[in-house]
């Protein structure tokens, strides 16, 4: 049996302070192009107008993009509703959601369809026509950033009780990291924001906790075995020893999800691109940042180890001085 990376022996924290500038390069400018043009939220967001297709025969959902292309209605979702020959169109045309915009948004759609599978009744029914309001998508944004925020608390909590508010602080900061290098690639390639990616964004929250946890579980096994290295010799030491199982849980994950960036619809790919880049930062952080995070929060606030046995400075660690035997009374 092959093992890959068996007897690793990097030294990954020697590399951190490029991990840093790396970092920096991804979120400035990312940050700067959300600061100035924010993000494009889809219909789910904004509001716009939700129209049911049925057709006879089924028609693939790139036929019907390119008869709204055509016509000027962009970044239209189009999604199958059960059937092969049912489909849920979600679009809008101009900037807001009113009741005259729906009408209108309506008879384009309807216009654009007449041109591509005809005008007779046999080839396309709509089914229904209702107009959909941004509510919903606020509420939901809202219980997302809600969810993210939730679940830093309860990591927090968690690794304080399990380990110490030293792992939580550097688990979490290192999240954060993610969210918003995450942020930034979205805003790079202008994906289009809808419940789907923010599925991804929360999906990714919690795989890079949970490399993260691995990695510090490790940390402290090793605290307990090796009482003689230092922080940065145990650091190296737990990521090395658990990069055969970072290669291969992540290597199997992206290789899906290149597969469906490659092969998936217009529905999906926006999620898979997302989830592709999360598996990367994810795995970067969990190495590269929350790693130095937790030697920087040990040289700032320095902690004993899992056993209360010796304290932790930095790079430098130092031993407790043996007590001095008490005299024993003489008889």
């Amino acid at each position: 049996m092959i093992r890959l990376f068996a007897n690793a022996n990097y030294d990954f924290i020697r590399w951190r302070r490029w991990a840093y500038g790396l970092t920096a390069a991804i979120i400035l400018p990312g940050f700067s192009l959300f600061l100035v043009r924010g993000l494009n939220y889809s219909i789910e967001f904004t509001g716009g107008t939700l129209i049911q297709v049925h057709t006879p025969a089924p028609v693939g959902s790139e036929r019907l993009r390119h008869a709204l292309d055509a016509a000027g209605i962009r970044d239209a979702e189009i999604q199958q509703f059960g059937a092969p020959n049912e489909f849920v169109i979600r679009a809008r045309v101009g900037t807001e959601s009113t009741e005259g915009s729906t009408e209108a948004t309506a008879a384009a759609v309807d216009s654009a369809l007449a041109r591509e599978l005809g005008l007779a009744p046999e080839h396309y029914n709509i089914v229904r026509t209702e107009a959909v309001g941004p509510k919903v998508g606020r509420e939901l944004q809202g219980k997302a950033f809600l969810a993210i925020f939730c679940s830093f608390i309860v990591t927090l909590i968690y690794l304080a009780f399990r380990f110490e508010w030293r792992f939580g602080l550097a688990a979490v900061l290192a999240t954060f990291h993610d969210i918003l290098t995450t942020i930034a690639f979205i805003r790079y390639l202008d994906l289009e924001v809808s419940l789907v990616v923010v599925g991804a964004v929360l999906t990714m929250v919690g795989y890079s906790l949970n490399d993260t946890i691995i990695i510090f579980d490790r940390v402290r096994e090793n605290l307990r075995k090796f009482r003689r290295q230092n922080l940065y010799e145990i650091l190296n030491l737990s990521i090395n020893e658990t990069l055969p199982r970072s290669v291969l849980t992540h290597g199997t994950t992206m290789a899906t999800t290149i597969a469906l960036v490659l092969l998936a619809g217009e529905v999906l790919r926006p999620f898979a691109l997302v989830m592709t880049f999360a598996i990367f930062t994810g795995t970067f952080s969990s190495i590269y940042i929350a790693a130095p995070l937790l030697m920087a929060i040990e040289k700032r606030w320095p902690g004993e180890d899992a056993r209360g046995a010796r304290v932790f400075r930095g790079m430098e660690s130092v031993a407790p001085e043996p007590r001095p035997r008490q005299p024993q009374p003489t008889r």
